[in-house]
């Protein structure tokens, strides 16, 4: 049967490039002037910005007010099999999964059971993606009697119940320990809280206190994206809203199709590597890919990877779909929104059962992802082979989430999540620029707390927030710094590390450039005399240290990329007093181009500034600097005749 979206696609198809089209043609198509669907395409922009920011400054959860953790979207009707036309600029991670999940919770739920003032609510990842803490809110927007639109959030929820307070642990085994799993149900009808729906939640879940005027703030935002596309519609027409939702969604999909013409023809293998799951490091865990490329389509068929771990470290389908789109989009596509339209030319392969692919119960859903973002990696270190300085190099490829919880003296419960493990670190490097240094691997795009958010609800001093020298990918363009985070716990606590991307380098480098350095983490324990200072980056510092995870000296314990790996879940939950240090280092970005061509002028100002020692300037770059970097780095000279030699 031939649906008003499917003739779209037939006659973008038949019809030549969109921008040729006679004003005729696209009146025919979509309903409307070309004119018209540009400005309300723009209005649907604004509307979920405008929810976008309204969000951030109400919400009361650190996850959402300080990291940007949710999405929101646009979704057109049922009629048009939900088409997801416009995208928020903020997680990456959701948006993939967000056309999916609004139409299988509306279509399990019924569209002809919803009215007008309805909120859905649904968090089970088999049903719509990501984890348990991301829930989907749904609000149907009905004009003349029938929704024709849907506005839709998804927001990390502080809690949602299981065995791990805030629920970041990669240990755990099924889906009845992992958190509450809500079905498609209501939370609002007639504009009115459904009591036993929040009852639900709060009765399992902790710190109702900031759920609750978070579930709130949400009702907020999208009675304001429902007021905001009635006011669209009313003045331009439902056939103008149904056209641009369509043109939209066509305008990305004939973007990703010039875009994969960049890609020469051929078939590519893309293979990497999980450090290990919660359960044990005896296990290979493996993702490959299988691209095959022919003119604008491409097929990735993921049928080699390995069986579904043991614990939470999978992903669904929906998540790995979200990391092939995000792929190509980072790779070849930077310039259009990412609405549901990007997959129009993209086929997936995808058996159950994998650990993109994960089933329940056991082998929960929960660190998605991890596991996807390895397979960006692999995916775009394979392309990028071809690509040629297009290309850019690896990120730092875990979000390695720490969190932590206890009690202060007075007895009232904290709990501190994903801010001072290694969340935030560096990018590879591109033909433009350097990596950045501090930010979030590239599909997750969210912000940075600052210290004195992570210290306000948690009884935690941030001791060191820098970098590591050395640590990124020499290049023409370096990778992005290694950070380094120190914290200090003032009460004892109970912790869990998530760090899964240790074993090998992730910030591979491209068109020449080397890969970025390894990271690790350590607990320290509290000094003996109770004072509070600063833990030294020397070797020797790390003698009284636990290793959490890493390749690490047997003996000194310090960083060595041929030392032993220690193995993160050999301690479920890590316990410390107070006064102890907990201390992540991130990998290091890729370097692009070959070291050795890059500016000398470059290489000494990074000197300068602590991202390079002598030696690696010596070494990597083919620069030899005199002088001291430390005490007097106005005074470094660059000894021309030996860098000559050595870069011949």
């Amino acid at each position: 049967m031939s649906t008003p979206a499917t003739r779209t696609m037939e006659s973008a198809a038949t019809s030549g490039r969109l921008r040729d089209w006679t004003e005729e043609q696209f009146r025919d198509i979509y309903g409307c002037e070309r004119f018209t669907a540009m400005v309300f395409g723009n209005r649907l922009r604004y509307i979920v910005d405008h929810m976008s920011t309204g969000l951030m400054f109400s919400a009361f959860s650190p996850i959402i007010r300080d990291w940007y953790d949710f999405a929101i979207t646009i979704s057109g009707p049922t009629d048009l099999d939900y088409p997801m036309c416009a995208v928020s600029s903020s997680l990456v991670v959701f948006l993939g999964t967000m056309e999916d999940a609004i139409r299988n919770i509306v279509e399990e739920y019924g569209v002809d059971n919803l009215k007008p003032g309805d909120v859905l609510m649904c968090n089970d990842p088999y049903r719509a993606g990501t984890h348990v803490n991301d829930v989907c809110f749904i609000r149907p927007v009905f004009f003349e009697g029938k929704p024709i639109a849907y506005v839709n959030v998804r927001a990390h929820q502080l809690d949602m119940g299981g065995v791990a307070p805030g629920g970041f642990s990669a240990t755990k085994e099924n889906v009845y320990v992992n958190g509450l799993v809500l079905g498609p149900m209501l939370l609002f009808e007639n504009n009115k809280p459904v009591k036993s729906t929040f009852s639900l939640v709060f009765d399992n879940t902790r710190f109702a206190a900031v759920l609750q005027p978070d579930f709130m703030t949400m009702f907020q935002q999208l009675q304001l994206g429902e007021r905001l596309l009635l006011e669209s519609i009313q003045r331009y027409g439902a056939d103008a809203f149904r056209g641009t939702a369509r043109y939209c969604c066509d305008v990305s999909a004939e973007a990703m199709r010039d875009a994969l013409q960049r890609l020469p023809d051929g078939v590519y293998h893309a293979e990497d590597r999980m450090d290990a799951d919660g359960a044990g490091d005896d296990e290979e865990i493996v993702v490959r890919a299988k691209i095959t490329k022919t003119g604008g389509r491409v097929e990735v068929d993921l049928s080699g990877s390995s069986p579904q771990a043991r614990t939470c470290i999978n992903a669904g389908p929906l998540d790995t779909k979200t990391a092939i789109g995000a792929a190509f989009k980072l790779l070849l596509d930077h310039d259009t929104p990412f609405t549901s339209g990007a997959y129009r030319d993209i086929d997936i392969v995808l058996p159950p059962g994998t650990v993109l692919s994960a089933m329940p119960p056991d082998g929960a859903i929960f660190l998605y992802w991890e596991m996807t973002q390895t397979l960006l990696t692999a995916v775009l270190r394979e392309l990028g082979r071809v690509m040629g300085e297009e290309a850019f190099g690896g990120d730092f490829g875990s979000l390695g989430v720490h969190n932590a919880h206890g009690l202060r003296a007075d007895g009232s419960a904290w709990a501190n999540v994903a801010t001072v493990g290694s969340e935030h670190g560096p990018w590879g490097a591109d033909k433009s620029a350097d990596g950045d240094s501090y930010t979030v691997t590239y599909m997750v795009n969210g912000l940075d707390p600052s210290t004195e958010a992570m210290e306000q609800d948690s009884p935690v001093l941030m001791m060191r927030k820098e970098y590591a020298i050395d640590s990124g990918g020499p290049g023409f363009n370096r990778g992005g710094a290694a950070v380094i985070k120190d914290a200090l716990w003032q009460t004892s606590a109970d912790h869990y590390s998530s760090y899964l991307r240790v074993k090998t380098p992730t910030g591979n480098g491209v068109y020449g450039g080397m890969h970025g350095g390894m990271g690790a983490a350590w607990l320290f324990p509290p000094r003996a005399d109770g004072k509070l200072a600063l833990i030294g980056l020397e070797d020797s510092a790390y003698a009284h240290s636990t290793p959490i995870c890493g390749v690490l000296n047997s003996e000194t314990k310090a960083l060595d990329a041929k030392g032993e790996y220690f193995y993160f879940g050999r301690e479920p939950v890590w316990r410390t007093q107070p006064g102890a240090t907990s201390r992540y280092i991130t990998n290091g970005g890729g370097g692009w181009g070959k070291p050795k061509q890059r500016p000398v002028e470059r290489v000494l100002r990074d000197v300068r500034n602590g991202y390079v020692s002598l030696e690696m300037a010596r070494e990597a770059y083919g620069v030899v600097i005199t002088g001291d970097p430390y005490y007097d780095p106005e005074g470094l000279v660059v000894d021309e005749a030996a860098t000559a030699e050595l870069r011949k």
